[in-house]
């Protein structure tokens, strides 16, 4: 399967990102996009608020503009954003007194938010999703409809 640069970028940065403890939902350096986008917090200057997808005056001059970030534009940055702390069982956008989770470094709280942002990085790149296993579950006349290959 081809895949872009971008995604292959994304994917890395991502990885090491959760495997090196530096995956962190509420920081907009060591979320998804703060991580995507080599550790920077001046893709928060797109959105009012943290957690929205609704771009303010700067994020509208930069997508009109057609400027990209490490691949992605602004909307898709702040998508991106969005379902991962959606994910990770985030009341968006993130405010004081609004609903997060007890522990939000917890590897599974974590890992659950890296599965929505892989499989929304898949769909934006319009290839099929790297994190769908169903495919091995499927059978045939009570057969796998698919050979597991080591």
């Amino acid at each position: 399967m081809k895949t872009s640069q971008r995604f292959e970028s994304a994917i890395k940065k991502l990885y090491r990102a959760f495997h090196n403890d530096e995956l962190h939902p509420e920081c907009c350096k060591q979320c998804a996009v703060g991580n995507i986008l080599d550790h920077s917090d001046a893709w928060k200057h797109l959105s009012d608020d943290h957690g929205s997808t609704k771009l303010n005056y700067v994020g509208q001059v930069h997508q009109r503009l057609g400027r990209r970030f490490n691949g992605y534009t602004p909307y898709e940055l702040l998508q991106i954003e969005s379902r991962f702390l959606r994910a990770c069982n985030y009341q968006l956008p993130l405010r004081h007194g609004h609903f997060k989770p007890e522990d939000p470094k917890d590897k599974s709280i974590l890992f659950d938010g890296l599965c929505e942002v892989v499989g929304f990085l898949c769909e934006l790149d319009g290839i099929p999703n790297v994190m769908d296993y169903t495919k091995l579950f499927e059978v045939e006349n009570d057969q796998p409809k698919y050979e597991y290959i080591k």
